[in-house]
């Protein structure tokens, strides 16, 4: 005896969502979140608009779940790279370098997670993504302090300064403005270092 197909949403394919993630990826760098349409992402993708809703419930859903995959990347990179019982100096290093590579090896990724502002329509689940990795930086810039290897400011502050400095480090590599070898990189860690070292 046949049985009646089920109605509904057809079975995901892990592969056509991925392909809808990096057309998105792509439109949202080019364009921006609000510059971007479905129908722009499913021209990129090659599939029918309507078939983006099988997967996303909407444009908001898409974008979160890129920026919550792409911040979980980084997290876990880092995370598995850093050296727990190492001293401060050590630990910095190895997160640079860290961020450095991951930057290099996923330009556009890191441009859509670093260079845009998407406070308008990230949700609860990412900004908690989003808020790992930093307290994690806050965490080691606070026990630094403890330490007295880092200067008595906010760590907050601090953080903020080393990672505004290497994202305009990044976003000039990428603009062609500086050329960045493994000697620039490491110079560009060590004057960031310095700058929040105590003295």
């Amino acid at each position: 005896m046949q049985t009646k197909a089920k109605r509904g949403r057809p079975p995901e394919r892990a592969d056509r969502k991925e392909s809808i993630l990096d057309a998105a990826l792509a439109c949202f760098v080019e364009r921006g979140f609000h510059g971007t349409a479905i129908p722009q992402i499913a021209e990129k993708a090659d599939i029918a608009a309507g078939t983006i809703y099988h997967y996303f419930d909407s444009k908001e859903a898409l974008v979160n779940a890129l920026y919550r995959g792409w911040k979980q990347t980084i997290a876990q990179r880092v995370f598995a790279a850093f050296p727990q019982g190492a001293p401060v100096r050590e630990q910095f290093r190895v997160m640079w370098h860290e961020m450095v590579a991951f930057a290099t090896a996923e330009p556009t990724a890191f441009a859509f997670i670093e260079l845009h502002n998407h406070a308008s329509y990230l949700d609860g689940p990412s900004l908690a993504v989003d808020r790992t990795i930093k307290d994690f930086a806050h965490a080691m810039i606070a026990r630094a302090q403890v330490e007295g290897v880092v200067k008595p400011l906010d760590a907050w502050l601090l953080m903020e300064l080393v990672f505004g400095a290497f994202v305009g480090m990044m976003r000039a590599h990428w603009e062609g403005r500086l050329q960045l070898d493994a000697a620039a990189i490491a110079g560009a860690e060590q004057a960031c270092w310095d700058a929040i070292a105590a003295r």
